[in-house]
């Protein structure tokens, strides 16, 4: 179930509670009056079914709700009552199999944000890498992955392109397109350093990483294991299931290869520099792509359950 938390302008009162009352798949609607002070208005309380919490909140938004008032979405973790199950079971499909798609919009715009904790987690993670590349460890090449906060980003410019949110696909880019060079970069100067001083070996043999080759030798496999991951992370985003995203994150090469790169910069290695940075654009490409097709998919359904509302409450 969603929980709605709505403040509403005494004049909008009774169309909301009308829409609300008249939905089979919305329950324990509450009115306090009066209550709101900022803006002012009446307090409407309501929880809907997940399946059609993105169908009310489009009547309600329809009704300049969001404008003149507030509409605040929040997850209810139970609902313990015949009302709630009947309100699921009026609402067609699984909760688990449904989007909210303001959530999803939410979520997004929280993780483009350029912020310091970003570029840090880039920098930690591309560093992580390194390291994982220099001592052949996948143990270390799977950290990084997890560390990595890049994923975000790359989801945010699926739903941009879906939406046609421009802003959000320039916030999306520019944290993609600063993000990664901060990382390479400050890694390839740890790499140096480390070089200098003796940390890191004098030279790097393509023999001695056998175990993290692959990393600077892209294939179809990479393709499709980052198509496959990226089509994963999206559904993991959208729905209910959040738990897969970490296998999401350990799938994919883009932090390694970003990592790799620098350390192959280090030693002059321009080959594996080239093959990482394929490596990179293909998984970059793989994963928007997977994720473009997927909420249009995903898209396309709610817009024809958006519809067959509409024609049956006219």
């Amino acid at each position: 179930m969603i929980h709605l938390r709505l403040v509403v302008p005494p004049d909008l009162t009774d169309q909301v509670l009308d829409l609300l009352c008249d939905s089979p798949a919305v329950t324990s609607v509450v009115r306090i009056e009066g209550a709101a002070h900022k803006p002012e208005g009446d307090l409407i309380l309501a929880d809907v079914a997940r399946e059609d919490a993105s169908v009310i909140v489009s009547d309600l938004r329809h009704l300049d709700l969001d404008h003149r008032g507030v509409i605040a979405l929040e997850e209810v973790d139970s609902a313990i009552s015949d009302a709630a199950k009947a309100a699921e079971k009026a609402a067609k499909g699984l909760p688990s199999d449904a989007v909210v798609w303001e959530q999803v919009e939410a979520r997004t715009s929280e993780e483009t944000e350029l912020s310091a904790s970003f570029i840090a987690f880039m920098i930690i993670a591309t560093l992580i890498a390194s390291v994982g590349v220099i001592q052949d460890s996948p143990i270390l090449i799977i950290g990084a992955m997890v560390v990595g906060p890049e994923f975000g980003p790359l989801a945010a410019v699926s739903v941009a392109i879906v939406q046609q949110r421009r802003d959000l696909a320039k916030r999306s880019l520019t944290a993609l397109a600063v993000g990664f060079p901060v990382g390479i970069g400050v890694t390839l100067l740890a790499a140096m350093f480390g070089k200098a001083v003796g940390i890191s070996p004098g030279d790097l043999a393509p023999q001695h990483q056998v175990l993290t080759g692959f990393i600077s030798h892209p294939d179809w496999f990479s393709f499709i294991i980052a198509f496959l991951a990226g089509t994963a992370g999206m559904i993991s985003l959208t729905s209910a299931k959040s738990g897969a995203l970490i296998g999401v994150l350990i799938s994919v090469t883009t932090i390694p290869a970003a990592g790799n790169m620098a350390v192959a910069a280090t030693y002059g290695d321009w080959g594996e520099v080239a093959g990482a940075a394929e490596q990179l654009a293909v998984n970059l490409t793989s994963i928007v792509l997977a994720g473009v097709i997927t909420l249009a998919v995903q898209r396309w359904f709610y817009v024809r359950r958006r519809k067959r509302h509409l024609a049956a409450a006219g």
